[in-house]
């Protein structure tokens, strides 16, 4: 269960090497949290991130899971809810792909869809059955503000995410009043091993600062957090651009 502070003291993390996943992680076990689950594909880096863990103090076990093996889902996430209840789950998965690439590749385009918006909806359908099985808990999802208005320059990627936001806040208006809490975190550019060598876009983040604003949210009980909370505003403004404007818009 969560202690008086809001924070958990179990924690299932799906995408177990994310930068943004450790950094919070770290942040919660730096708290209270002291039992960790990393899921991910078996890897050196995997086993890194969970030891980096244990050393923090943490009781840290590794599951192996794969976005892309919607059908081994459900005997994956069993195996660590039948270990005992999980407060918080953090959907941390996801690919940003090539643009250029994707586009010239359907294939590569689809693997994109399937890792952030089915696989996701699969783990995140199941995590939210036990979690509601429990009587409690969080499911925080990460989305992006990409999720807020395809761009052309990142439309594949940005619309999985999208689909992925929409089916986040309707997964979380069907748990209202269940005990389960369910929020969507939307960061903007995160400095981090996904985005490296890209260009840095205006109000870029780093995974430290999301992973504050999630454990603020968490306190909160926040059903959407923005990172940094400046880019709602922003979002809000170019999502009602014009768009023949907003084809014009360097973005």
């Amino acid at each position: 269960m969560k202690d008086a502070f809001g924070t958990p003291q179990s924690l299932l993390v799906l995408g177990g090497t994310s930068d943004i996943a450790q950094a919070t992680a770290h942040r919660l076990v730096a708290r209270r949290t002291r039992t960790v689950w990393l899921a991910g594909r078996p890897s050196p880096a995997l086993e890194k991130s969970a030891e980096s863990l244990r050393q923090q103090g943490a009781d840290t076990r590794t599951v192996a899971f794969d976005a892309l093996d919607p059908e081994a889902h459900e005997t994956a996430l069993g195996k660590v809810f039948a270990e005992g209840d999980i407060d918080m789950v953090l959907l941390a998965f996801g690919t940003l792909g090539d643009q250029a690439r994707d586009e010239a590749d359907p294939l590569a385009a689809a693997r994109v869809a399937q890792t952030n918006y089915t696989g996701a909806v699969s783990a995140g359908l199941i995590c939210a059955r036990a979690l509601q099985t429990q009587g409690h808990g969080s499911l925080v999802v990460l989305s992006s503000v990409a999720a807020e208005r395809a761009r052309r320059s990142n439309f594949i990627y940005g619309s999985s995410k999208a689909g992925l936001d929409a089916f986040t806040q309707g997964l979380g208006d069907a748990l209202h009043g269940t005990g389960v809490h369910v929020m969507v975190v939307r960061p903007g550019f995160v400095r981090s091993k996904m985005t490296a060598g890209l260009e840095e876009a205006p109000l870029a983040t780093t995974p430290e600062a999301v992973a504050e604003a999630i454990e603020t949210g968490l306190r909160r009980r926040t059903e959407t957090v923005w990172v940094p909370g400046r880019l709602r505003l922003v979002m809000s403004a170019l999502r009602h651009v014009p768009r023949p404007v907003f084809r014009r818009l360097p973005l």
